[in-house]
């Protein structure tokens, strides 16, 4: 089974320094505009997801006790759900809501198409 949301190693050494900071993380990807389509990552439970968000899955991250959930909205998993999500980091400032915005850098999101097969075994074919 293929995993519809990854890490990049980046991403991943950079969510090791923010769970000592933060404590357990969470992901969650909108669906606005400029900052708002980038993933923000927030302490666990500080954003309140719904029947309007789909959780994408968990982010196992070596080093770290916990997964990381990843949660998107659903109208905005409505347009990439045919891809895998990489989380990837660059350097830059997003928005002041994502705790890595202090740090100089900010999380994104770089995504790929599941082939046919992949598709399949997602249920999505």
């Amino acid at each position: 089974m293929v995993d519809k949301v990854v890490l990049s190693e980046s991403a991943a050494e950079l969510l090791r320094r923010l769970t000592e900071i933060h404590g357990p993380l969470m992901f969650h990807q909108s669906g606005g505009c400029c900052d708002g389509s980038s993933p923000m990552c927030y302490p666990d439970g500080e954003f309140r997801t719904g029947p309007a968000d789909v959780h994408l899955g968990d982010l196992q991250v070596d080093g770290l006790d916990r997964p990381i959930g990843f949660w998107m909205s659903a109208n905005q998993y409505e347009y990439w759900k045919h891809t895998q999500l990489t989380v990837d980091v660059v350097k830059g400032r997003g928005s002041g809501f994502s705790v890595e915005a202090p740090e100089g850098v900010r999380f994104l999101i770089r995504s790929r198409l599941f082939t046919d097969q992949e598709s399949e075994s997602l249920g999505l074919l």
